[in-house]
């Protein structure tokens, strides 16, 4: 056994494991369930899964009939990882979609297991860069320079008011809380009211209880329900 072999191969699953911790800090800090766990067990598993692949193909290459693909389990990596991303994608009973960021990561953290496993040190250093850049830098920039549509977070409203209520009236004054809304359902029910259903936005800075209150003190309110980040 060539222990200073060995010893470099462990090296690299480390430098993966830690690669990997790097990307899952930051859904670790947001409460997402991806985080510095997972990041570290996938990276790190893909890096010996392309060490495997690397080297058997070199070590058993003279036994196989035809040439063996040095890359075959990496290609199997990308495949599978897919599961676990899609595993992470909520679709909510609202029609949001949640998750996509976290299935991005999960991706990321394979990505640079390969990467690390066939020796792109540099390349896997730097994807983890831009990665956290996009994550965490390009939104706090945004913020500060990007457009006003870009400030606003979608909300979902539902309203009971009463049959006898101006809905003219009550949409206008919804609309003065700070309510941006851009789409409006309503539905009668059989106790002389009705529902209204509003997909509607908000500045992102503002709490999701703010915006209950606004609406639940609109004259006429009988219960409002709203649901946001």
């Amino acid at each position: 056994m060539d222990w200073e072999m060995e010893l470099w191969m462990i090296g690299k699953i480390a430098f993966a494991a830690f690669l990997g911790f790097l990307l899952g800090v930051e859904r670790e800090f947001k409460r997402k369930p991806v985080g510095m766990k997972t990041s570290i067990v996938i990276a790190a598993a893909a890096c010996l899964l392309t060490i495997v692949s690397i080297e058997s193909s070199f070590r058993y290459a003279e036994a196989a009939i035809r040439p063996m693909d040095p890359l075959r389990l990496a290609a199997q990596i990308i495949s599978g990882i897919g599961f676990i991303g899609a595993g992470v994608i909520l679709r909510r009973s609202n029609e949001m979609i949640s998750g996509l960021t976290t299935a991005a990561i999960v991706w990321a953290s394979a990505a640079t297991g390969i990467a690390v496993g066939a020796e792109f040190y540099l390349e896997a250093v730097v994807m983890v860069i831009l990665v956290i850049f996009a994550v965490e830098i390009i939104p706090f920039l945004m913020k500060l320079f990007g457009p006003k549509t870009l400030l606003m977070k979608p909300i979902y409203v539902k309203i009971k008011v009463e049959d006898s209520v101006n809905l003219t009236l009550l949409l206008k004054s919804i609309k003065q809380t700070g309510v941006n809304v851009k789409n409006l359902r309503l539905k009668d029910l059989e106790d002389d009211c009705k529902n209204m259903y509003l997909e509607a936005e908000v500045e992102k800075r503002r709490y999701t209880t703010d915006v209950y209150e606004s609406i639940r003190s609109i004259e006429g309110v009988i219960s409002a329900e709203v649901q946001g980040t």
